[in-house]
């Protein structure tokens, strides 16, 4: 089996301290579900723009689930618990992972497949490609556009 996590993580490209710790694959539901978690005792960087604190211990942790790229034809779905770090000048803060953005609820692979879509076809036609509700995808859009008309000015 660690054979198989680690082939996930290498293909998922996690950096430490992160790690693929199980992974459970349903094919009656049609979904893969990877779980990922850190060792005990890791130390992140504050999630405070611009601080310079690079290991700040765990405070605690929040469970999280993201959309990720299809596995073949099956849905596939990342779940972490992600670290709340208690910074000397900040305090706490939760940690963003490297594999998506804050409150997106999809992987930055998954929003970029969707964005893709979304220059080629209808979102309704996207929502039905992706079995995703089309109001996510929306979001997901609204948020990349607003990103570059902010960039534009």
């Amino acid at each position: 089996m660690s054979e198989t996590l680690d082939l996930f993580k290498a293909a998922l490209g996690l950096g430490e301290p992160w790690r693929v710790t199980r992974s459970d694959f349903d094919v009656a539901q049609g979904r893969l579900d990877l779980y990922l978690d850190f060792p005990r005792g890791a130390r992140f960087a504050c999630a405070v723009a611009g601080c310079d604190q690079g290991s700040c211990p765990v405070h605690d942790t929040e469970a999280k689930t993201w959309r990720h790229l299809d596995f073949f034809q099956y849905k596939a779905f990342l779940h972490a618990r992600v670290p709340r770090t208690r910074c000397p000048e900040h305090g706490v803060h939760l940690v963003e992972v490297p594999w998506a953005r804050p409150e997106s609820g999809f992987t930055l692979l998954f929003e970029a497949l969707l964005i893709e879509f979304a220059t080629a076809m209808p979102v309704a036609r996207v929502a039905a490609m992706t079995r995703e509700h089309d109001t996510r995808i929306w979001r997901v859009l609204e948020h990349h556009v607003a990103v570059q008309g902010r960039a534009r000015r």
